[in-house]
């Protein structure tokens, strides 16, 4: 049976949205940072991408969260796409949590009751620096993927996941685990550290065989708080 485009469009789940919309807003040092706005409701989550991708990277992870029920917001960070701001020549030097709490109290603004943020590498530790920078009950829960806050741990003011491979590892053969298991010690209750098999670092563990996994922890982790 030939199903017609309008009758296609009947079927899909009113609370998930076909497409995302792209929107900017101001951040609290004069930046401007724009995102993929993805799905509506109360429970949002902001999406922070790595120094080697951009917001539309996380456009499958984006379109899982709306079908589970969250309201996305994928920024570009300083430096990245049209977003700017002070240091946004070197992101690595600048204040980029200043992009996520803008992200967070854009969402607050318009309607969330709730916000968690998703960072990966880069992305990671400035989604931790947030929380730390945040005013209580601002981020309800981070999920930091191959990174840790780049502040002490211990000040973390939102339950926290780290999700890591065994051999991550720097430009230098450096391991990333021992210093996020420090970060992690650190952090308050309640938390979560997650060590997986493999290499892969960040976002890049969405396209390995583990991605699945990762997903399916991200949103049993996002979704107990509720």
């Amino acid at each position: 049976m030939r199903l017609f485009p309008a009758l296609l469009l009947l079927m899909i789940p009113a609370n998930v949205s076909l497409a995302q919309t792209t929107i900017p807003f101001p951040t609290s040092d004069g930046g401007v940072v724009f995102a993929d706005l993805y799905g509506s409701g109360e429970r949002a989550v902001v999406l922070v991408h790595g120094g080697q991708f951009n917001k539309e990277s996380w456009a499958p992870q984006a379109k899982e969260l709306v079908a589970a029920g969250f309201e996305v917001l994928a920024i570009n960070l300083r430096g990245y796409g049209q977003s700017h701001g002070p240091g946004d020549k070197d992101p690595m030097d600048a204040p980029l949590y200043l992009d996520v709490l803008a992200a967070v109290r854009h969402l607050h603004a318009h309607g969330a009751r709730s916000v968690s943020v998703v960072g990966g590498s880069m992305g990671g530790w400035a989604a931790g620096d947030a929380s730390i920078e945040s005013k209580p009950g601002e981020i309800d829960r981070v999920v930091m993927l191959g990174a840790a806050p780049s502040e002490p741990a211990e000040k973390l003011k939102s339950a926290s996941l780290f999700i890591v491979a065994r051999d991550d590892s720097e430009g230098d053969n450096e391991r990333r685990l021992p210093g996020i298991q420090k970060q992690y010690d650190k952090a308050p209750q309640p938390k979560k550290l997650i060590v997986l098999a493999g290499s892969a670092h960040a976002q890049w563990l969405f396209q390995t065989d583990q991605g699945e996994r990762v997903m399916k922890e991200i949103l049993a982790f996002l979704n107990a708080g509720n």
